[in-house]
C-alpha cells in the first residue's frame, strides 16, 4: 500500500500527514503521522501552536533540524532540538503549546522533524498526563550494514530505548 499524505499549512510552515488515511487508520498504536518541513523561517518567524488540550493519547516530538520549545499545563517547560525526544502522555487531559523560541527568531531558522501521535490503551485513557523529554545523548545509537540510527522507541539490534511507551512498539532513526 502506498500512503500519500495530506498536505497543510499551520501558519507559514508546511505539515505532511501520513496517518489516519483512508485505507489504513492506524499501524500498531500510531494513529497519526505528521512530517513538519522541511522547512525555513525568516528572522521573526516561527511557529506558533497556541496552548490546546488533548485528551487519550500521546505525542511523540523527534526533530531533525531546527528547534520547539514545548510548555505545558504540568508546568514542563524545555526545548527540543535535533536527536531528542519529546513523550507527552495526555491521559484525562493536558494542554500544551510548541513554539519557535524568541532567541531563535533574531536570525534564519529551519525545522524539519516528526510529531506521531499514539492511541493510548483503553486501561490508560482516563490515566494522569505526564511528559518525559530524553536527549539525543540518552538514546542507543547502532551501526548495522552500513547504516548508522538510534532506537528512538521500543528494542532493537538488542537495544532499548529509556522512552517507554503503554504499547509495544518500535520506532527507530
Amino acid at each position: 500500500m502506498v500512503i500519500i499524505p495530506r498536505t497543510g499549512d499551520i501558519g507559514n510552515f508546511e505539515v505532511r500527514r501520513a496517518l489516519p488515511f483512508r485505507k489504513k487508520r492506524m499501524v500498531g498504536p500510531f494513529i497519526f503521522w505528521d512530517q513538519m518541513g522541511p522547512g525555513e523561517f525568516l528572522t521573526g518567524e516561527g511557529i506558533d501552536v497556541r496552548p490546546h488540550p488533548h485528551i487519550g493519547l500521546s505525542t511523540v516530538t523527534y526533530l531533525l533540524d531546527g528547534s520547539i520549545d514545548h510548555k505545558d499545563s504540568l508546568g514542563s517547560d524545555i526545548r527540543i532540538s535535533p536527536g531528542d525526544v519529546n513523550l507527552m502522555t495526555a491521559g484525562s487531559g493536558i494542554v500544551h503549546s510548541e513554539r519557535t523560541g524568541a532567541d531563535v527568531r533574531e536570525n534564519r531558522s529551519n525545522l524539519f522533524g516528526v510529531q506521531s501521535w499514539l492511541a493510548q490503551p483503553e486501561s490508560h485513557e482516563n490515566g494522569a498526563p505526564s511528559f518525559h523529554h530524553t536527549s539525543k545523548a540518552e538514546l542507543p545509537g547502532f551501526s548495522e550494514g552500513g547504516l548508522q540510527g538510534r532506537v528512538i522507541l521500543g528494542d532493537y539490534l538488542g537495544l532499548k530505548s529509556p522512552v517507554t511507551t503503554q504499547w509495544e512498539t518500535i520506532y527507530v532513526d
